[in-house]
């Protein structure tokens, strides 16, 4: 099952809770399921727990109120519907609305006062309408809504809970998204999926911390090749004094110099360094390798 998969099946394990909340968790996903009008509200989903929890969502939310269509055992996707009018004017009336009016528009600020009755809103919007990315690839969550006002709303809505979210037109739909994993790790836990919201967590943090080994590796190697690379330099500029027959006018300790290094080719400055006797510093090494490079090439 994908991540997006999980994290419904999550938020379906929590418990329906008071009848203001059930209501408002229902609202949420009549703005963000395929279809809410007047005339007729049709909700598709593939998650199996989705569809086992909505029809007592339902009859929590609007006391007793059923479905006029439920899913078949032949249909791939799990197809709820109602065309009833007495029904519909029942939902419509409970979100404060006229039936005459299209219910779809906006977003009634007065039934999310609680703060667990947005976080039910939410929960709604994200089952009906919602994904998010597994984290192993890159962070993103959206939902995405046919009402263009009600999104709108809905961006206002989590700014004022302290969210950051953004918007964009695709396709006809507009969609609501998060690109930070911080604040798609807190959607997540205010939703009720705290697991899933973990679980991204751990997914950052093993990312972060094998990009930080894979920076070290790589600068390691950076300077390994730079060390060969001197190296190298340096028993080149070691050969063609000799060829000079230059070698034997160096100073006893440039003399030691090139006997150390043509013995040792493979060891670091530092690791040369102490083969000295008496050991001398990775400074004053560095030094005497320097003239040796320079006197081969004058």
């Amino acid at each position: 099952m994908s991540f997006s998969g999980e994290v419904k099946r999550e938020l379906c394990r929590v418990g329906l809770g008071r009848a203001c909340c059930a209501r408002a968790e229902a609202y949420g996903v009549l703005l963000y399921c395929n279809t809410f009008t007047a005339q007729e509200l049709r909700i598709i989903t593939e998650c199996e727990e989705f569809a086992i929890r909505l029809p007592e969502l339902f009859d929590r939310a609007f006391g007793g109120l059923s479905f006029d269509r439920m899913p078949t055992a032949l249909e791939q996707k799990y197809i709820f519907q109602i065309s009833d009018g007495e029904k519909l004017e029942r939902i419509i009336d409970a979100f404060g609305f006229d039936a005459r009016q299209s219910p779809v528009l906006h977003i009634n600020f007065g039934l999310l006062e609680e703060d667990c009755c947005r976080a039910a809103f939410l929960r709604g919007a994200f089952l009906a309408g919602g994904s998010v990315t597994d984290p192993n690839k890159r962070y993103h969550l959206e939902l995405e809504t046919s009402h263009a006002q009600a999104s709108r709303e809905l961006q206002a809505l989590l700014t004022d809970m302290g969210q950051q979210p953004k918007q964009v037109a695709r396709g006809g739909y507009q969609v609501t998204y998060f690109k930070n994993s911080d604040q798609i790790e807190d959607l997540l836990t205010l939703m009720g999926a705290p697991l899933s919201a973990m679980a991204l967590m751990n997914t950052r943090a093993e990312k972060e911390l094998r990009n930080g080994v894979n920076r070290r590796v790589n600068c390691e190697s950076a300077n390994l090749d730079k060390a060969v690379d001197a190296a190298q330099e340096q028993l080149e500029a070691i050969r063609r004094l000799y060829e000079l027959g230059r070698v034997e006018e160096l100073s006893p300790q440039l003399k030691e110099t090139v006997i150390l290094r043509e013995t040792y080719p493979e060891l670091t400055l530092s690791q040369l360094a102490e083969e000295f006797d008496p050991p001398v510093t990775k400074s004053c090494l560095n030094h005497r390798l320097r003239k040796l490079v320079e006197l081969s090439k004058k």
